[in-house]
């Protein structure tokens, strides 16, 4: 019993450093917008060089990290005849020699890459992109060390540093933008002098180097000494690559995806790319605050009973998260569909953005609001799969649901010419989503058995009916505003705090009334804090 206060505790320090570090993430996204202006150039470049280190990392190294490396570690530590920590050393060198010889090959391939994520570039802007992309390279070994150390660290039981981490990151790169400011920056490609070209390269680039050394005195401090081997083999380097060879598949897939949306985004005008970047990230919160919270939560309980091939109770646990994560995340699209102009305006018409791609965003955003519902869903099917040890199954749908995305946005692109290409590969990107969930429930019936299917139907069909009222009384509310307080900032936020407002307090009416049983359920875990 001694062990459960503990274990809560430890959960609510992850639970804050988790949102602590969303929230600064956030602040972060917002900073940038304003000293580099929405809908501008010069932060299309930026963005663009930013993501090119995340999405080959991902592409050499992420996916077996994730899904192979963290749980070999972890097995490793509970194996008395190994001694983990000579271990541990050898994969951290194997990783560091490795991804040194991919940003050096990186870096001179620099122009290449840039080619191949942004073709739409004018030759100033492919020229400033091309040097941020040099500098921001060597975070690809950044990012290797620091998830090494994250699950060394894990495998000690030691999970609330990894999640802390991140914030130090994200604080450099909100001093870097700040400091962008003060000393003159525009957000203006023409502008940029050289040294605010080094202040916002080395600036970004030493926010993930400080993250890997708050990473790295966390590992002192847990007892693990950073040592790189001179001879890293020993620890199984053919056995990881075929455990690791389904999950490349859908990461490759992915990465395919990031090349075709960031390539047709650099087409579509200037400041497409940020536009849609910024739209994605703020897709993705309420799915990582809600969703994700909920499958952490499940997802051992739902591997114990597929490990004991207790069908039932992973179809009870399965069904149970998905009813928990849509009662939230059904009204929180239907605030993305109504207010997304708004709420982009309040967030993003700020420094040196454009208000004109704010309100792009928004409608970018609107879009995406079709799309998360199905694309947490389809998330939270794929658990199922992993919770069984199977990697395949997940690896083959993923693959082809980033091939409808790349069909579906391919075709948008020859339909929808100009800024409104993003908000038609929002609305491709939400189809192909709902493609996989249809896909993953089918696949998974067969495997498992009845899915929950009348009570999964029942209980979202109400949440419907609930949140098609909250948004058209929001609707509403967004056009009798408008004439009066107008589309401005001000008027913006006064008009995302009214309809938010008369739209959740329905919602929660409605909720009560159809007798949703899974709000209630919610409500009651939030008052005491148990899942």
């Amino acid at each position: 019993m001694a062990e459960r206060p503990r274990f809560m505790r430890t959960g609510q320090a992850m639970a804050t450093a988790t949102l602590v570090s969303r929230v600064t993430g956030f602040v972060r996204v917002l900073t940038l917008v304003a000293a580099l202006g929405l809908g501008t150039r010069l932060l299309d470049a930026y963005t663009v060089a930013n993501v090119t280190p995340n999405s080959i990392y991902e592409l050499v190294m992420g996916g077996a990290l994730a899904s192979v490396i963290v749980p070999l570690l972890i097995r490793t530590a509970a194996d008395e005849n190994t001694d983990d920590e000579l271990f541990a050393q050898r994969l951290l060198s194997l990783i560091v020699y490795a991804l040194a010889v991919v940003v050096i090959v990186t870096i001179i391939a620099a122009p290449l890459l840039m080619d191949l994520y942004a073709s739409g570039f004018t030759p100033e802007q492919r020229r400033t992109a091309i040097v941020f992309t040099r500098f921001f390279l060597p975070q690809i070994l950044f990012y290797g060390v620091s998830a090494a150390l994250a699950a060394i660290l894990n495998a000690r039981d030691r999970f609330v540093s990894p999640m802390w981490a991140p914030v130090a990151n994200n604080l450099v790169v909100i001093t870097t933008a700040l400091v962008f400011v003060v000393i003159g920056g525009t957000g203006r490609l023409e502008t940029l002098t050289q040294a605010q070209t080094l202040l916002l390269s080395i600036g970004t680039s030493a926010g993930v180097a400080v993250q890997m050394l708050v990473l790295i005195v966390a590992g002192r401090r847990a007892g693990f000494r950073v040592r790189l081997r001179a001879d890293p083999r020993g620890i199984g380097i053919r056995r990881i690559g075929v455990m690791a060879g389904w999950t490349v598949l859908s990461v490759i897939a992915a990465q395919a995806v990031f090349v075709v949306i960031t390539d047709l985004a650099s087409q579509a005008g200037p400041g497409a790319v940020s536009v849609y970047s910024n739209a994605y990230t703020l897709f993705q919160l309420p799915y990582a605050v809600i969703a994700v919270t909920i499958i952490t939560g499940v997802l051992p309980m739902m591997s114990r009973s597929a490990a004991g091939r207790d069908f039932p109770r992973v179809t009870a646990d399965l069904s149970r998260s998905l009813r928990l994560s849509s009662t939230v995340l059904v009204p929180v699209a239907a605030g993305l569909v109504v207010l997304g102009p708004q709420l982009a305006t309040v967030l993003f018409a700020h420094g040196n953005a454009s208000p004109e791609a704010a309100r792009l965003t928004g409608s970018v955003l609107a879009a995406y609001g079709l799309a998360l519902v199905p694309f947490a869903g389809y998330q939270i099917m794929l658990r199922v799969f992993y919770a069984f040890g199977d990697t395949r199954t997940p690896a083959l749908i993923s693959t082809g649901v980033s091939a409808v995305t790349i069909a579906t946005c391919l075709v948008a692109a020859r339909l929808t010419p100009g800024p409104d290409l993003v908000i038609a590969i929002a609305g491709c990107t939400a189809l192909a989503y709902a493609t996989g969930l249809v896909v993953t429930a089918a696949v998974l019936r067969r495997r498992i058995g009845l899915l929950d299917g009348h009570r999964l139907l029942d209980a979202h069909a109400r949440m419907l009916v609930a949140a098609t009222v909250a948004g058209l009384t929001a609707a509403v509310t967004v056009r009798s505003l408008q004439s009066a307080v107008g589309t401005a900032w001000t008027g913006s936020a006064v008009t995302v705090l009214l309809a938010a407002a008369a739209g959740a307090g329905l919602y929660a009416l409605g909720a009560r009334g159809l007798r949703i049983a899974e709000f209630g359920e919610l409500t009651a875990m939030i008052r005491t804090g148990r899942a």
